[in-house]
């Protein structure tokens, strides 16, 4: 899959200016065409990031020990909830908990290895509720046409820096991210906690529908490429719906993604569409009620988010054209919004047609959705949905600074930790990871970072990770440690 057609005389000038004739590339292709599949990605993986030569360990090994306890000393506290910072305090990590914070001297457990913060602000790992782990990237025609195991590894890049960008934590609202999440719990590469939402949901000719036009008309019961990669489940029925919803909480997924109208990204599905009719989100709910999770709903357009409502949801996502009435219906029912402040082109990248025409309605309708939402004290969650573009995806935390024109710092930092957290409890039983997270306290997830300054005064600096962020932990393992001694 990964061989060139076009240069398939393998000369020297091929080799130079081709990567798929490096010999590395090639035993990578043999081993993926001959042993990997979408399902078997996991016993694959390890073999083809060796062929590779990558720079982390991804060989079929027991679990790493767990790391000595760590004592922070000498900081100052966000912990995710308080609007102003502790001094005073000392904290321990035992394995992948906090096992203590209080004030005075602490008592180091034996071997523990203690970090003086210089009076740096420790905070908890960020949270994003609206990622997309296997797309945020890769450009969309790579996602289209591209090996998946090549698609999986270049996405395991992507995962290492997300977590370098201070983002523990992700709710990845569509891809085929369950393989992927077992490898960064198992070790075999580093990145975030992934809460997935496995295939995006879709009527046909809805958002994430993203067939070619000889594809059409649909054989039920013949998946398309973008189906058979698991990027997205089409549906035309509440019959239809129940079937794929059951098949992702069955492949792990926490929660589920139902695509209610029109995006962005999809150019034959113009934001006012709603495409997906009351009954089929109904059903589809319904099943996510039966296996103790929840649905969030894809809408952008009022009477989209109102038939959402109306059939049962408990989130839904961006929102970005809803009027009063759709606000309050929203504060009513105490549904959440999970909404991305998008407001440029500098945020999505260069777009034309459609998407253009898309993306501009967003645009305009950002700050309209936010007051909104503050004025009828709708439940917020924040993420930034980036998509397609390296470039994109390293403003993870410049999406979040444009907050700023809402919100205090504070409240910035508390909808990025506690206030998403409280989102992701919304899973129930089927929450992949059952402690506490978003939050410094005892028992808590070991996820935090210490910033070289101080994020609430001064919220630009998690738009600089690589200079602002010197420590940064997940799971009590230091991923990153810049802290001179």
């Amino acid at each position: 899959m990964y061989a060139c057609e076009s240069m398939a005389d393998g000369s020297a000038v091929s080799r130079a200016i081709c990567i798929c004739h490096r010999p590395e590339i090639g035993r990578l292709t043999r081993l993926i065409n001959a042993d990997l599949s979408r399902r078997g990605f996991v016993a694959g993986m390890a073999a083809s990031v060796a062929a590779l030569g990558l720079p982390f360990s991804a060989s079929a090994q027991p679990a790493p020990a767990q790391p000595r306890p760590i004592v922070l000393t000498n900081f100052r506290l966000f912990d995710g909830k308080s609007a102003s910072l502790r001094d005073g305090l000392h904290l321990v990590v035992e394995g992948d908990r906090i096992k203590s914070l209080g004030s005075g001297a602490p008592a180091a457990p034996d071997g523990a290895q203690t970090i003086n913060c210089g009076g740096r602000v420790v905070m908890p790992g960020m949270i994003d509720a609206h990622w997309h782990s296997m797309f945020a990237a890769l450009p969309l025609q790579v996602l289209l046409q591209g090996n998946i195991g090549f698609i999986h590894i270049a996405a395991s890049g992507e995962a290492q820096r997300t977590l370098l960008r201070g983002f523990t934590t992700v709710r990845d609202l569509g891809g085929p991210a369950f393989a992927f999440k077992q490898a960064i719990d198992q070790g075999l590469t580093p990145g975030p906690r992934i809460y997935p939402s496995g295939a995006m949901i879709t009527g046909s000719g809805g958002h994430g529908d993203l067939r070619s036009l000889s594809d059409v008309p649909r054989s039920p019961g013949t998946p398309s490429f973008v189906e058979q990669t698991g990027a997205a489940a089409i549906v035309d029925s509440p019959d239809e719906i129940r079937l794929r919803v059951r098949e992702q909480l069955t492949l792990g997924a926490s929660q589920i993604k139902l695509v209610g109208g029109g995006g962005v990204s999809s150019p034959r599905s113009p934001l006012d569409l709603t495409t997906l009719t009351e009954a089929e989100l109904r059903a589809g709910m319904e099943v996510a009620r039966d296996w103790n999770t929840y649905a969030t709903v894809h809408a952008y357009a009022p009477q989209t988010v109102q038939r959402a409502i109306a059939a049962g949801a408990r989130c839904v996502e961006h929102a970005h054209l809803m009027d009063e009435t759709t606000a309050k219906m929203m504060a009513d029912k105490g549904v959440w919004l999970s909404i991305q402040p998008f407001l440029s082109d500098e945020d999505t990248g260069p777009l034309t047609g459609p998407n253009r025409v898309a993306a501009l309605q967003v645009f305009a309708g950002t700050d309209n959705a936010y007051r909104l939402a503050k004025k009828y004290k709708i439940k917020t969650a924040w993420g930034s949905d980036m998509l397609f573009s390296p470039a994109l995806a390293i403003r993870q935390g410049t999406m979040l600074t444009h907050l700023t024109k809402w919100y205090s710092n504070s409240e910035i930092l508390t909808m990025a930790t506690s206030t998403n957290a409280e989102l992701l409890g919304l899973s129930g039983p089927r929450n992949p990871y059952p402690g506490k997270l978003g939050v410094i306290e005892q028992g808590a997830y070991a996820d935090l970072l210490l910033v070289d300054g101080n994020p609430i005064e001064n919220i630009a600096l998690l738009a600089n990770p690589d200079s602002s962020l010197l420590i940064v932990m997940k799971d009590g393992r230091i991923h990153k440690n810049t802290l001179k001694a």
